[in-house]
């Protein structure tokens, strides 16, 4: 593996430094009151290429390869941790969309995900399942040239302003559990989607609800996939998005430490900057020695996919534990700037409460290790929890 970065990665970093200090960061804040995406700054992220960059070249994308996509978003997160969203669900779910929809499909969506026009989300939580990811009840009926889809979706990232959604829904029989389940692209302008949202703690602009289908008619060409197959089709894309994720934590816990590490050397107490005092010094020192090292776990396992090599487990590191330190950290960083702060004026409390929900979603802490656990020992470490529910 190569420290070094290329000429188009370094590129490719600057750009997204530059946009996210001089776009993003100044209205971090702002946009936190505001609750939704700016779509003037949206469009200007796709007509640099930063939401398109990690899209295959046919779709209006440029193919860079897993490790500069990783670059890139820690630098956006950096900046908004809320607007690096947009890299995160739309590099995932636009691959998805590359590999597995109709080509006409593909056509009309992938190009405006990856310009800007359009926001698409995940459709694959239910408010009877988050980490029993199968465990569907939002059935699909095949009636001749299209598809019937009924029930509800939860916890969804963009739930009030996405065009499209991916949803998984049932299509095999109830007890056949992951093996009867299809995968299908949903316009959510269609007749009989209603949506909702819900007031959270942080990722304000990203905002999160239901989404609920009452009869609504999908041509059978919106399927993607094989018919009862798509949750393992399809899922294994996630263990690039859970390297993007602790990314994209680590990008907001980098920018309050840089933050910390000046405000050290501004700060007077006793006569002299707090720089000086080990007290002060030694939780930064710590911090950032953290930071580097799941850094490059995160890098290395994007180096890891981009080889074709097997990243199950890694990514499930990055997703446990990046996540969690990134909280530790900028916790750390409120404490530093004492009563200061402990005010809603600086952007340390956004980000301890942005980064809080990737505790949660996409996978919590406990199954990501029972993730780990199983690829180090085999089925035998989910063997007993099997047992019990027979």
């Amino acid at each position: 593996m190569d420290f070094g970065l290329t000429e188009e990665q370094q590129a490719m970093r600057d750009l997204a430094r530059r946009f996210a200090q001089e776009k993003l960061a100044p209205g971090y804040m702002k946009r936190d009151q505001e609750g939704r995406i700016d779509k003037a700054i949206l469009r200007e992220m796709g007509d640099l290429g930063l939401i398109s960059c990690a899209l295959p070249e046919e779709f209006g994308g440029m193919g860079v390869d897993c490790v500069t996509s990783g670059i890139i978003i820690e630098e956006i997160a950096a900046g908004d941790f809320n607007m690096s969203y947009i890299q995160l669900v739309s590099w995932l779910l636009g691959q998805i969309l590359c590999k597995y929809a109709s080509p006409e499909v593909a056509q009309e969506w992938v190009p405006k995900v990856a310009s800007g026009q359009s926001l698409i989300s995940l459709g694959l939580t239910e408010p009877r399942g988050g980490s029993d990811a199968a465990n569907l009840i939002v059935r699909a009926e095949r009636v001749g040239d299209h598809y019937v889809l009924n029930g509800e979706k939860t916890s969804i990232s963009f739930s009030e302003q996405s065009d499209i959604m991916i949803a998984f829904a049932r299509t095999g029989k109830v007890e056949d559990v992951s093996k009867g389940i299809s995968a299908f692209v949903v316009p959510l302008s269609l007749p009989g989607v209603s949506r909702s949202a819900f007031r959270d703690l942080g990722t304000r602009i990203v905002g999160r609800g239901s989404v609920f289908f009452d009869n609504v008619k999908i041509p059978a060409n919106h399927r993607m996939g094989d018919e009862n197959r798509a949750f393992f089709q399809i899922m294994n894309g996630f263990d690039y998005s859970r390297a993007l994720i602790g990314l994209q934590c680590l990008g907001a816990a980098r920018a309050s430490l840089e933050e910390s590490w000046q405000y050290t050397k501004e700060r007077q107490a006793f006569g002299t900057p707090i720089a000086q005092f080990q007290g002060v010094t030694f939780p930064l020192a710590e911090a950032d020695t953290f930071l580097e090292a799941a850094r490059q776990l995160c890098l290395r396992t994007l180096w890891l996919r981009d080889q074709n090599l097997p990243h199950t487990a890694e990514a499930a590191m990055c997703k446990w534990w990046p996540p969690k330190l990134s909280y530790e950290i900028i916790h750390q960083c409120l404490l530093t700037h004492g009563h200061y702060g402990y005010t809603m004026d600086l952007p340390h409390q956004q980000r301890m409460r942005d980064t809080l929900g990737l505790q949660i979603g996409d996978g919590t802490a406990q199954i990501m290790k029972l993730i780990i656990a199983r690829e180090r020992v085999g089925r035998v470490a989910v063997q007993y929890e099997q047992g019990k529910k027979k």
